[in-house]
């Protein structure tokens, strides 16, 4: 058994484990330290470090602080990484904490975070999901069952003081185009709730005044949510700092393409068995900006789909161009109206595409003035037969049954 290298104690509030930070900064200290060819585990908390309850409340998705997050489990430092270098990261296993066979998927507030369908689904929403192996299902969405692809939400490199501040100006910038937005275009540095991991004293509090919160995706890797990155997978991040800097968490069980409800997955505290690598000046022989992947070559088998089409006209009728945000968002849509016509309500309905293994494609951007994006839902993961017939739909759930949802204070 390889070395874990670090713990976490799910009753133990992560800022109180300093081998955990919750921002972005090259003065954050390595956790631990390994050699090329190493293998490690690390275990990590959920994304939002224990704050969200197995219980049928949606009152904890509604009132979390969402400046804490995302905890992280790191920076792992990687003997003779240098800027410049790539460093390739093979993602050998993962899987749930023994002791927390559940997840949680949640639509945020709009007032509070919102999501990609937040004017559809604009208040706190939560379904709880229990993990049985392979397989998940949740009480508050009947007669739905479907295999994991257990991956790290968030992964990647800390950045060097150049792009830290790079990435900082440009998103407050944006931020002041619509400084009163909700939810806002962007979420910036914040040092109340930031979390350093081993740094202290005034260099923590420096640091914590301009660390980049874990929110996006950006060049280093990040918060990228694909769900390819499960065992099996290689990834290869550009280097920025010396030593590398490698980090991860915001583990989920399963999510659809796009995490389209924003706690989109089935989230969960886990564990991930790594092994690294380094290119010597891997991102200038390559062309790598931005990290690439090697997916996994196990995946649930699913090869029954019905597939919802959209374009870039919103739900009033606007023409956009060849926009691939709004023909997903209309896919989406699409699917969810298909779905309650089986019983589902729209929150069940929009759930499903958040958890399940659904695939979002970019179908189509030449054909002006629509982009076409699709999405394909797995017709094998419901207990009944979802493809249309001549006779119409038949309601297989009874709406007795439906995800919890808390007011706005």
């Amino acid at each position: 058994m390889p070395e874990t290298l670090v713990k976490v104690d799910l009753a133990q509030s992560p800022f109180e484990n300093e081998m955990i930070h919750n921002r972005w900064h090259p003065d954050i200290p390595m956790a631990a330290w390994v050699k090329c060819g190493d293998e490690f585990r690390i275990e990590t908390y959920d994304w939002t470090g224990g704050f969200i309850k197995n219980n049928d409340s949606a009152d904890d998705v509604r009132d979390i602080d969402l400046s804490i997050v995302h905890f992280l489990s790191g920076p792992i430092g990687v003997e003779g990484a240098e800027p410049g270098d790539l460093l390739v990261v093979d993602l050998l296993d993962v899987g749930a904490k023994p002791e927390s066979l559940w997840g949680f998927n949640g639509f945020f507030s709009k007032q509070n975070g919102g999501g990609f369908l937040t004017d559809h689904f604009p208040l706190a929403q939560k379904s709880i999901w229990d993990i049985s192996g392979l397989y998940t299902h949740s009480r508050h969405i009947p007669a739905v069952k479907f295999a994991g692809l257990i991956h790290p939400g968030l992964i990647g490199c800390l950045p060097d003081q150049k792009l830290l501040e790079k990435w900082n100006a440009r998103e407050l910038d944006f931020i002041s185009t619509q400084p009163k937005r909700v939810p806002p275009l962007a979420n910036p540095p914040f040092a109340p709730t930031a979390h350093m991991g081993k740094l202290k004293g005034e260099a923590r509090d420096k640091a914590a005044a301009t660390g980049a919160r874990t929110v996006p995706p950006r060049e280093h890797g990040g918060n990228c949510d694909i769900k390819d990155l499960s065992r099996g997978s290689r990834i290869y991040f550009p280097v920025y700092v010396k030593g590398a800097g490698l980090s991860m968490g915001d583990l989920h069980f399963s999510q659809g393409d796009g995490e389209i409800t924003f706690c989109g997955a089935i989230e969960m505290a886990g564990w991930l068995h790594l092994k690294v690598d380094l290119i010597k000046g891997g991102m200038a022989k390559y062309g790598i900006k931005n990290p690439i992947f090697k997916p996994s070559p196990i995946t649930p088998t699913y090869n029954d789909y019905l597939i919802f089409e959209g374009i870039s006209v919103d739900e009033s009728g606007k023409q956009y161009y060849l926009d691939v945000h709004i023909a997903y968002r209309q896919a989406c849509l699409n699917a969810i109206e298909y779905l309650t016509k089986f019983g589902y309500s729209r929150a069940q309905a929009y759930a499903i595409l958040g958890t399940a293994p659904v695939q979002g494609h970019i179908s189509g951007v030449v054909d002006i003035p629509n982009a076409c994006a699709t999405l394909w839902l797995p017709t094998q993961i419901f207990d009944f037969d979802i493809r249309p017939v001549a006779a119409g739909p038949v309601k297989h759930v009874s709406g007795e049954i439906d995800i919890p949802m808390s007011p706005d204070k």
